[in-house]
């Protein structure tokens, strides 16, 4: 409870399926929960988002990168999360913030040789 306290803003509304591990976060926020048997959306409530995202982050690790290790996977997850928010973008527009960012910033030294590493 203590890392949703601190990552999701007070008067946020959630949206999740009926898993009992969400129960605890009734008491603090604004849940709705959808039962995947009964339909995926109803009454304002669905995970749809969360699915999308997690649909491509699998595809990516299939398709893509081949494995997403632990030591890497927020990164991974960041990148994943960028391409689901700009994914009605532009490519040109896309190559143009990516090559910004990229020449803006040094070398990094968590990525620089990471191929190399056992």
């Amino acid at each position: 409870m203590a890392l949703a306290r601190q990552h999701i803003a007070p008067g946020s509304v959630i949206h999740a399926d009926e898993a009992g591990g969400w129960d605890v976060l009734h008491a603090f926020y604004n849940l709705r929960r959808i039962n995947h048997f009964v339909a995926f959306s109803l009454n304002a409530a669905c995970t749809n988002q969360a699915d999308s995202y997690f649909a491509r982050l699998r595809r990516a690790e299939w398709g893509q990168h081949y494995h997403i290790s632990g030591r890497y996977l927020a990164a991974y997850a960041g990148e994943i999360a960028w391409r689901e928010d700009t994914r009605r973008q532009p490519n040109g527009v896309l190559r143009q913030r990516a090559t910004g960012a990229a020449l803006r910033y040094p070398v990094s030294r968590v990525w620089a040789g990471y191929w190399q590493r056992g």
